[in-house]
């Protein structure tokens, strides 16, 4: 593997203004700046993210409060299901342990006395 090279930061800050400004893919600006396209696309996101671009989309305060609101609710039904899934899986299991041939037959028509 080769050594990573240094580049300065006048050629750094020329091929990221050359794709940010211009319309010319990230392949063909390193290509004629003399750098790898993944060093140059790192730049660039970089830079993107310097500037704020790229970045999270601004939400609608009001949006924020109804996806919060809706994601408790989800939560919370989560919860329930999760409860039912428990009670659920427990009855399944007790009613096989008594459909079980070990269990005597007075206990499996509950006329255990």
């Amino acid at each position: 593997m080769a050594a990573p090279r240094k580049y300065s930061r006048e050629v750094r800050e020329r091929a990221v203004h050359l794709v940010l400004d211009g319309d010319r893919p990230i392949a063909q600006v390193a290509r004629a700046v003399g750098v790898h396209r993944e060093t140059l696309r790192l730049w660039v996101r970089e830079a993107r993210e310097t500037i704020g671009e790229d970045g999270p989309p601004a939400c609608d305060p009001d949006e924020l409060v109804r996806l919060r609101k809706e994601n408790a609710e989800l939560k919370r039904i989560n919860d329930l299901l999760r409860a039912a899934l428990v009670f659920f899986a427990s009855e399944l299991a007790r009613l096989r342990l008594l459909d079980s041939p070990a269990v005597p037959a007075r206990v499996r028509l509950g006329a255990d006395h």
